[in-house]
């Protein structure tokens, strides 16, 4: 069968999935944007450090959240209905199962006790550093999946065996004392414990030393490292197309910050999280096993992701809420 010609790039059926051949201008403008939308928020919206309200948690969350829908537009302008449906299902795939990492970023600034009005930028850095990271994982796996399909089978395995921990083993307490990267670290980094501002490294006597706000920093790209083990195999089994994948990954990443400061005191209400996060890890598992034999649809899986979210995020707040609230 010859490839379907669109307006822009190539498509190519590839193991039940559809690939676009996004051009290099497509690729240039959208990299250009995402580094216009990094300094506007580094140099314009958070110039001066400050403790971000929560106003400004909801507006910005709002806004990123906004922006990252309305590229479904641009997708589906330029390569299809079909890239449209791949791009926000994996926008939403990337959503969900980033809500765990925010969680685990609140621990991790907790432990260090990271001034609040220097959150941001650690996590400006730690979302740069992700949208590095991700860009690596993605090109890596789709190379590896084109030219070695049975590892369809290893990443659904591997999703699998996630979706089994996340459902078990969700409420484990987080202990980030214990982390191999930071006993390493202070094994090899001169560490103080002060903190010079925002300053991820100070003189002290003449002598560099990392701030516990470069600790901090690479204790988050360590969690993200670690998420991106699940995420990105899990958006691979809705597109296999490396433009839709990354660009769905980094809007997604890009309100990370903003989610950050709006939930990080609500994951005692969201009691059935680990679970709803389990089912998805386990559908999309399911999904790439099955895909030599079975294509499901993009909107099919982006429907059934958003029920799962829906029926987690209103059980745990039906579970959670204190008896004054359920008093009449």
């Amino acid at each position: 069968m010859s490839p379907i010609r669109l307006s822009v790039g190539d498509v190519v059926h590839h193991g039940g999935l559809v690939r676009f051949d996004a051009p290099l201008w497509l690729w240039l403008a959208f990299l250009a944007g995402l580094a216009a939308l990094l300094l506007l928020d580094l140099a314009v919206l958070h110039r001066d450090a400050h403790t971000i309200s929560l106003r400004e948690a909801w507006l910005t969350s709002a806004g990123w959240i906004s922006l990252g829908l309305a590229f479904t537009g641009v997708v589906w302008a330029l390569l299809g209905e079909v890239a449209a449906g791949q791009y926000i299902a994996g926008y939403v795939i990337e959503k969900s199962l980033s809500v765990d990492n925010v969680f685990v970023w609140a621990v991790v600034f907790s432990y260090f006790g990271v001034p609040a009005k220097y959150q941001h930028r650690v996590l400006f850095w730690g979302i740069f550093g992700a949208l590095v990271m991700r860009a690596i994982f993605i090109f890596a796996g789709v190379a590896l999946l084109e030219r070695l399909s049975w590892l369809l089978f290893v990443f659904g395995g591997l999703l699998l065996f996630t979706a089994w921990r996340v459902w078990t083993h969700g409420d484990e307490e987080i202990h980030p004392e214990r982390n191999p990267v930071l006993r390493l670290l202070r094994r090899f980094v001169p560490i103080t414990s002060v903190y010079d501002g925002q300053r991820l490294f100070t003189r002290e006597n003449g002598r560099l030393l990392a701030t516990p706000l470069f600790v901090a920093l690479v204790m988050v790209e360590a969690t993200d490292l670690v998420f991106a083990i699940d995420s990105v195999p899990a958006i691979l089994a809705v597109s296999r197309d490396p433009f839709v994948v990354f660009s769905s990954n980094a809007m997604a990443i890009l309100g990370l910050r903003a989610l950050y400061f709006l939930l990080a005191g609500a994951r005692h209400r969201l009691v059935y999280l680990n679970r709803g996060l389990g089912l998805i890890l386990a559908y999309v598992g399911l999904k790439m096993l099955v895909s030599d034999w079975y294509h499901i649809n993009a909107f099919v899986s982006l429907s059934v992701i958003l029920l799962i979210l829906t029926l987690t995020i209103a059980l745990s707040l039906r579970a959670s809420r204190s008896p004054k609230e359920v008093a009449p």
